[in-house]
């Protein structure tokens, strides 16, 4: 679709950084509130990993919630890596996928974790294809993404781009990113088709709903 690229979504970021930053350290978000933020810290201790990388991390709250673990955080928008250097619990740098990817970082994590943050395409691509070059061998490849079956809404249920929707945020968000729809059994191909292999996959679910709130997917490089 027209408009609808990776660079887009970074465009729309850039634009949200502020009122993005409120919104986490605020509690705006039920969903992660309610589920999603322990979910992900849950998944991540329970494999114990001593160093991690977090890309996409946005304002650097999970660095912050584990602070067992050397975090190393990664965003494209240099608000959010201002804001996560302010608030401390990790090294933060301000980098883009595609520089992850080309090995800017030049180091090799024992876990990297990417929540909620991969909604473009072929960056996402990229990002996952260059995992041997920021894990160590069997290293470990954790994603929390939304849970497609709810997140598909109308829509078919195929891989393809989608409008973004600011719905339940305040008043402070304007023009919501674009996001590039994946079915689970494309999530899943992604990690195969990059040598990832799936060791576990998690569905949190709502306390009120029962239903499914998000997907996690866990996967290792070959040691």
């Amino acid at each position: 679709m027209q408009g609808h690229t990776d660079a887009a979504v970074v465009e729309a970021w850039s634009r949200n950084a502020a009122p993005w930053v409120d919104a986490v350290r605020k509690g705006e978000i039920a969903s992660r509130v309610l589920v999603t933020n322990a979910a992900i810290v849950e998944t991540i201790r329970a494999w114990r990993p001593r160093s991690a990388l977090d890309l996409g991390c946005g304002e650097g709250w999970l660095a912050r919630a584990l602070p067992e673990v050397a975090m190393t955080g990664v965003d494209a928008i240099p608000e959010l890596v201002e804001a996560a250097r302010a608030a401390g619990g990790g090294d933060f740098r301000c980098l883009s996928y595609e520089e992850v990817a080309a090995g800017a970082l030049g180091m090799a994590a024992d876990l990297a974790v990417c929540n909620f943050s991969l909604i473009g395409k072929e960056a996402v691509d990229g990002l996952l294809g260059a995992a041997p070059g920021y894990l160590r061998p069997g290293g470990l490849m954790v994603v929390q993404t939304v849970h497609p079956l709810m997140a598909c809404g109308d829509a078919p249920y195929a891989d393809g781009w989608r409008e973004g929707s600011w719905a339940g945020f305040n008043s402070g968000f304007a023009d919501a990113p674009p996001w590039y729809f994946r079915t689970v059994s494309s999530w899943v191909a992604l990690f195969a088709a990059h040598g990832l292999a799936l060791l576990e996959m998690r569905e949190p679910l709502h306390p009120e709903s029962g239903k499914p709130v998000s997907l996690i997917l866990v996967g290792q490089l070959p040691e």
